[in-house]
């Protein structure tokens, strides 16, 4: 199940858009690091009827406590009729993509336009 990871630099911050082949907002994770606590913080809005949450929420946190920036997700992943063991798949696959995500970008400045896929 490909999952896609798209990021922007946006300043010294990221704009990260998370989707497969049916692309959409599903929810948005604003994450901020804290100086001061050392952490992440980070706020989630899903829209209506859509799960992406989960996703955006973990994506978002692991960035802006690798990075130490802050970070808009977008999540947008759909497949009809899921099932439990392609949820577990393509949150998996979305992770290991912000994984491969922060191996390339932890501690670097933001760089241009970058796209990496998962597939599976």
């Amino acid at each position: 199940m490909r999952v896609d990871l798209q990021a922007i630099a946006m300043g010294q911050e990221w704009l990260v858009h998370i989707f497969n082949e049916n692309a959409h907002i599903g929810a948005v994770a604003l994450g901020e690091f804290d100086f001061k606590n050392e952490r992440a913080s980070v706020s989630v809005v899903t829209r209506l009827g859509h799960k992406d949450d989960v996703i955006a929420q973990r994506a978002a946190y692991s960035i802006s406590k690798s990075t130490r920036k802050a970070v808009c997700v977008v999540v947008g992943i759909h497949l009809e009729d899921i099932t439990q063991s392609e949820i577990t798949r393509l949150t998996e696959n979305a992770l290991g993509a912000v994984q491969d995500f922060l191996k390339q970008h932890t501690g670097d400045s933001p760089g241009t336009h970058q796209v990496l896929a998962n597939p599976d």
